[in-house]
């Protein structure tokens, strides 16, 4: 009754094609041949073969049937567990949502903790401080007005340069000392002058970092324009122009070709757009969004805010508790220490990523229709520490394939020898960048880039995967605390001695 009921008539009318198929074998078997001749008479062996024949297919037939039948009522396979790495499962969405959930109580935790035992120690005022010791004096904000001088040499420069007045030999010299009194001259300033402070003399270095990387760029394009225009050729092989944009009102913007690139209004895009690497024709977008403009212009906002209020409320309390036990040499409770701070320098680490690499330069993107908007990439999933440097900071890594290891690798030098002078010229800008704010001269900086070098031949070598991941992850939470503690140490034993906390 039940195979009754679940066949119905598909299954009496394959049962009536058997029959039929058999009958008609049957038939052929018993009757005469188109010769004429029966079939027994020329194989005598052939009417008994058939009906086997026939015989094992209906029976074929009818087991196929059965075994889709009982397999309708199965309800096992053979299948791994989803959390196996043979499942081929990848999608833990919920979990990094529980991770999340549980990030988010476990510093809700501790910010109430630190409430309790602290207070509010939020102070904007404070925030003005840290730029200004005399509000009468503003060295920073003079230094770079300053630095328009070193722009304009720079482009007068390539001026003279294109019209023949300067020879390749002297515009590689007066390029040079510009380049050199750009690092050189705001270096010399913080040191001397007594009313700059820390956080004026970061701000005021970062900013000719930045002029000095652009106008090594603007100096290398120009030269490589230069030497095509003498050999009269006709394509630009490293990539210099970009093709004609279609803006918002439909008109086409012809391509700038050298030396027509030549111009303030150039110059000056190029200096403020968000890009290290020049180029006579960038990649435009056609309008400017208005609500992505002051969504990202929110986020910037926000964020500093965010990020001064946990520097502030969080992590400064925690080094002057720390350095009682720097000055003691107290191993354990130097680790403890470390632990303690490595979580909120590394969540001010994160939101100061957003802000600067999405926020911010997004912000500035969007305001002058700059089109390429690629700043990072997925660093976050690094299996090795080299993956990690090439993708979470693209324009720098940008800057460095095309106008340092490559240029050296066409000079003959080998990739290992190349990827070194990388990391060196990285320690150097992140010494530049620490020490001299600071007015003392530490390796730490130094030091924990160049550590990035065994790291990365470690992890590449011995590691794979999610365990290389987690190495990169590690290296980022420890690692920073690390070089925190020891520059804000050294400061505290130089300044401020008779003042910690007992």
């Amino acid at each position: 009754m039940g195979d009754k009921f679940e066949r119905g008539p598909v299954t009496r009318r394959r049962r009536s094609t058997i029959a039929g198929a058999a009958a008609a074998a049957l038939k052929q078997a018993n009757g005469k041949s188109t010769a004429g001749k029966s079939i027994d008479e020329v194989n005598p062996d052939c009417n008994s073969k058939s009906y086997e024949n026939v015989q094992d297919a209906a029976k074929r037939e009818r087991v196929k049937h059965e075994s889709q039948y009982y397999s309708k009522l199965s309800c096992h396979k053979q299948q791994e567990s989803l959390l196996s790495s043979a499942s081929g499962y990848s999608n833990y969405r919920g979990i990094l949502n529980w991770c999340v959930v549980m990030l988010v109580l476990g510093n809700a935790r501790l910010f109430l903790e630190n409430l309790l035992k602290y207070g509010i120690l939020v102070d904007p005022i404070q925030v003005i401080s840290l730029f200004l010791k005399d509000p009468y004096s503003w060295p920073a904000a003079c230094l770079i007005i300053v630095s328009n001088v070193f722009i304009l040499v720079a482009l007068h420069t390539e001026r003279r340069l294109s019209m023949g007045t300067f020879s390749e030999r002297f515009g590689a010299f007066v390029h040079f000392v510009n380049l050199s009194t750009v690092l050189c001259f705001p270096m010399s300033t913080v040191l001397m002058v007594d009313s700059m402070t820390p956080v004026g003399g970061v701000f005021a270095l970062g900013v000719y970092t930045i002029l000095f990387l652009k106008l090594f760029s603007y100096r290398d394009v120009n030269k490589w324009c230069r030497e095509i225009r003498y050999t009269k050729a006709r394509s630009l092989l490293r990539s210099l122009s970009y093709p004609a944009v279609q803006r918002s009102s439909g008109a086409v913007q012809a391509p700038v070709t050298y030396p027509g690139n030549l111009t303030h209004r150039d110059l000056y895009y190029f200096i403020f757009a968000p890009t290290l690497c020049y180029e006579l024709n960038f990649p435009r977008s056609p309008r400017i969004r208005k609500r992505f403009l002051l969504r990202r212009l929110f986020e910037m906002l926000f964020f500093i805010q965010l990020m001064v209020g946990l520097v502030q409320q969080w992590m400064v309390p925690s080094i002057q508790n720390s350095m009682k036990t720097f000055q003691d040499m107290d191993y354990s409770r130097m680790i403890e220490r470390l632990l303690k701070l490595a979580v909120p320098n590394h969540l001010i680490w994160l939101i100061f990523f957003y802000w600067f690499f999405h926020s911010s330069l997004n912000f500035i993107a969007e305001l002058m229709q700059f089109g390429d908007r690629e700043f990072y990439r997925d660093w976050w999933n690094s299996e090795t520490v080299t993956y990690f440097w090439q993708n979470w900071n693209i324009p720098v890594h940008k800057w460095c394939l095309r106008h340092f290891y490559k240029p050296m690798l066409k000079r003959g030098v080998s990739k290992w020898v190349g990827q070194t002078a990388v990391f060196l010229a990285s320690a150097f800008f992140h010494e530049y960048l620490v020490s001299v704010p600071l007015k003392m001269l530490r390796p730490w900086a130094f030091m924990g880039m160049m550590a990035q070098l065994p790291l990365a031949w470690f992890v590449g070598r011995f590691l794979r995967g999610n365990y290389g991941n987690a190495a990169v992850w590690i290296s980022l939470i420890i690692g920073q605390p690390i070089a925190v503690l020891m520059y804000v140490h050294d400061y505290y034993i130089l300044h401020f001695e008779g003042e910690l906390p007992s």
